[in-house]
């Protein structure tokens, strides 16, 4: 499959996601991003999740000896 380039309304972000921490985890998440230097923590917990999503997708990918196509970019996966 060819991909064409990438066009700003392809990547442009429009989904809001919720998330709901308790006061731990918020206070934590403050500490982490003073001492670490975040600047947003909007972009840090998206990149947070999105590696570790990536990562288990290729970890998970098919082996040399496995049938199987990875359709985590396919059309298919989009319309869910």
């Amino acid at each position: 499959m060819k991909r064409g380039p990438l066009t700003e309304e392809r990547i442009k972000r429009t989904t809001t996601l919720t998330l709901r921490l308790n006061q731990r985890e918020a206070r934590a998440l403050s500490i982490y991003c003073k001492r670490f230097r975040v600047r947003s923590k909007s972009d840090f917990m998206r990149r947070t999740i999105m590696h570790a999503i990536v990562g288990r997708f290729d970890s998970e990918h098919p082996t040399l000896w496995e049938q199987g196509e990875l359709t985590l970019f396919s059309q298919e996966a989009k319309n869910n």
